[in-house]
């Protein structure tokens, strides 16, 4: 805890950066679960819950090239402020699918909102190397994804609580947060900007052949590339979990708005505590630990879902969410600071926007999969089969350890960060 403090403290880019995110996040929460409760309210919910992923899922891959490589040619500060104004408009639209019965509005919103999201989401990622030194950057990565994993927890409790008083109320909420955000992030400061250093532009290049050099780099490197392949593995269940984390607060345990945001909660705070642990094993760990840990990792991700699936009562289904979120969360702190050492600046907007276009194009075939299952099988059958599924991506990360598929690529450090230590130091 002390760790964060200090980089809050002394880091004033940081410190923004994170302010915005808080708030931001919560808000986001606020909205998830405000939307899921409104499309519970129609008739076959399953269907309806699964079209508001897919609504969200879509957009985000053809978002992802896009977002990607504008953020490794433009100002990526700029770009993050752009995103956060559209969402916020985006946001208060909501309020018009509380008065109305049909469901294409509550489409094309989340639709909007998710197509934005990238241009935020993949920015945050590539700038944060450039505002932390490197004996920050474990530190901050943690503590980037703990706020967002806390976030979670907080704005699903509130949300629950928010969306059962008044939807209007949670979507304005959304809104502001996105205004929040955009003011911190106009307040980051650096004297060489935030373009990409290095830019392997070529004359004549466009954005489909830079995109295309950014996935050739991810192929060439075997860490990126081994470590988009698990992200695939982990959607293939996390996608059904979207929906049933809604058909279990709902239906199965039937408690309303408040199940489906006690189970976020709990999935929440799984995530925190796997926080806090994959930061004390990352500074300790070697490569080759580091590698054997995130198959162990996905394994007790995957016996938790089960479990959590098969569970009699909500109490005991929330402490095996916790628990499987806890190894996700592991994973995703160790295999993110990864990313952030060894991915070139020149190409962590399409690195990193790549892989959320991967992940949601999992969830996304993951979530039509258990949209058109909810027709055919109870929650608990399905949930039992995603679990299973998600096991299976330790199989795939040990096999591609074990054939020497994964050897440590060089670091790449900042240059320019002590000069924008002197410069918070000066204001």
């Amino acid at each position: 805890m002390s760790a964060f403090i200090t980089l809050l403290r002394q880091n004033r880019n940081y410190r923004f950066t994170w302010s915005g995110q808080v708030v931001s996040e919560v808000g986001d929460h606020f909205n998830n679960i405000a939307v899921m409760s409104l499309a519970m309210q129609h008739g076959n919910s399953g269907l309806v819950v699964t079209g508001v992923f897919l609504a969200r899922a879509i957009p985000m891959l053809a978002a992802g090239p896009v977002a990607g490589v504008l953020l490794d040619r433009l100002d990526r500060r700029r770009v993050m402020i752009v995103s956060d104004l559209v969402r916020a408009v985006v946001a208060l639209g909501f309020i018009l699918c509380a008065r109305q019965q049909g469901t294409f509005l509550l489409y094309a919103l989340s639709a909007a909102l998710m197509f934005a999201s990238p241009f935020f989401t993949s920015g945050r990622s590539s700038i944060l190397p450039s505002i932390t030194t490197p004996e920050e950057l474990h530190v901050a990565n943690t503590m980037t994804q703990t706020t967002s994993w806390a976030s979670l927890t907080i704005g699903a409790f509130l949300g629950a609580l928010g969306a059962g008083y008044s939807f209007k109320v949670a979507f304005i909420c959304n809104a502001l947060s996105f205004v929040v955000s955009a003011l911190c992030i106009w307040q980051l400061r650096r004297p060489e900007g935030f373009r990409a250093v290095a830019s392997e532009k070529k004359p004549g290049s466009n954005g489909l052949s830079q995109y295309r050099d950014g996935l050739r780099y991810m192929k060439a490197t075997p860490l990126v590339f081994g470590i988009a392949i698990i992200n695939i593995g982990w959607a293939s269940g996390g996608g059904a979990a979207q929906i049933l984390f809604s058909l279990f607060g709902e239906k199965v345990f039937n408690a309303g708005p408040y199940g489906i945001g006690i189970i976020w909660g709990f999935a929440g705070i799984g995530l925190i505590v796997g926080g806090s642990l994959g930061y004390r094993l990352g500074s300790r760990l070697t490569f080759s630990q580091y590698k054997w840990v995130i198959a162990i990792a996905y394994v007790i991700h995957g016996g938790g879902y089960i479990l959590f699936s098969q569970m009699p009562t909500m109490a005991w289904a929330c402490v095996f969410i916790l628990i499987s979120r806890a190894a996700v969360a592991v994973s995703s702190v160790l295999n993110f600071s990864q990313l952030l050492h060894h991915v070139e600046d020149r190409f962590r907007g399409r690195v990193f926007a790549t892989n959320e276009s991967i992940t949601w194009a999992t969830m996304m075939l993951s979530m039509m999969a258990t949209g058109l299952a909810t027709t055919r099988y109870n929650p608990r059958q399905i949930g039992m089969v995603a679990g299973i599924v998600s096991a299976t991506t330790a199989i795939a990360w040990t096999w591609l350890n074990l054939s020497g598929r994964l050897p440590e690529p060089a670091r790449v450090e900042e240059d320019a960060v002590p000069e924008l230590h002197t410069l918070e130091a000066q204001s």
